[in-house]
């Protein structure tokens, strides 16, 4: 399990302990689905499926999208993934955790740190854009 489930099954693992030591079958029902909730939305699971940046970076270069940087666990990454909505689908997401080319096309971006979301557009990189920003950049 990489990082990108770690984070997730530590969430699912605080829930269990959240559950357990709670007096009562709701607070530890609720406790439960609360972390339970969390673990979904920090994992991959609540954003497109991820590519390769190569594969990102092909496909872009034929349907002129944007390619979203992104790594499990941000909450910018989330924020942004959240208010894009269903348009989320309409961009290229890698996730740096997951392929070592990718983290090293960030780096290069940003002067050497993993700074995400940083969005590639045919005309150049933005670093944690406003959702509305990148919104008003998908295609239709």
């Amino acid at each position: 399990m990489g990082r990108s489930w770690g984070l997730a099954a530590l969430m699912l693992a605080a829930g269990v302990l959240v559950g357990v030591a709670q007096d009562g079958v709701v607070p530890s029902a609720l406790g439960f689905a609360g972390f339970a909730g969390l673990a979904v939305l920090f994992s991959p699971l609540a954003f497109p499926r991820s590519l390769t940046a190569a594969e990102a970076r092909r496909r872009s270069a034929r349907d002129g999208r944007p390619i979203v940087y992104w790594r499990p666990g941000c909450t910018y990454c989330l924020r942004l993934r959240l208010r894009l909505g269903r348009r989320a689908g309409r961009a290229h997401w890698v996730d740096i955790w997951r392929d070592p080319e990718a983290a090293a096309a960030v780096r290069a971006v940003t002067g050497g740190d993993e700074t995400v979301p940083t969005v590639v557009l045919p005309d150049g990189p933005v670093v944690n854009p406003d959702p509305a920003w990148l919104r008003a950049r998908l295609p239709a």
